[in-house]
């Protein structure tokens, strides 16, 4: 198993708070993490950075060797990481689940559910809403 794919394995596609704490506490969250959502999806640099409020630069000068992340910019990476997974999970793809992440959508007020994506509250609702899909919800 290559590191990355051990990577994703270990982050939960549910994660709660004191799930998000932990890992930080005992693991490296670095660079990697945003290329473990970049072997997931299709989303471009521009999108991954609009989702954690950072600029491309920013974006590209956390991958840099060394660089130290913030903790709020681990806990966005962490809850996306899981949350890519959970819709790859549920959407039976990860184009599935790119498209809809693009696709405006009537349970988010018209708005695609990507869009909501630069806030943890707002990951924790698309999240919701995959959930209730298994459930049988048309979202």
């Amino acid at each position: 198993m290559s590191p990355q794919t051990r990577l994703i394995k270990d982050v939960p596609l549910h994660i709660s708070d004191s799930e998000v704490l932990d890992f930080m506490h005992r693991r490296l969250v670095d660079w990697r993490y945003f290329e473990a959502i970049r072997s997931l999806t299709e989303v471009p640099d521009q999108t991954i950075s609009d989702w954690l409020n950072l600029s491309v630069k920013t974006l590209r000068e956390y991958r840099k060797p060394g660089s130290a992340l913030k903790e709020n910019v681990k806990e966005h990476v962490l809850l996306l990481l899981a949350l890519i997974k959970h819709g790859i999970d549920v959407m039976g793809s990860s184009k599935a689940f790119d498209r809809w992440l693009t696709a405006p959508n009537f349970f988010f007020d018209g708005r695609t559910p990507g869009s909501l994506l630069n806030t943890v509250s707002g990951i924790r609702f698309v999240n919701d809403r995959l959930i209730a899909m298994e459930h049988g919800d048309n979202v």
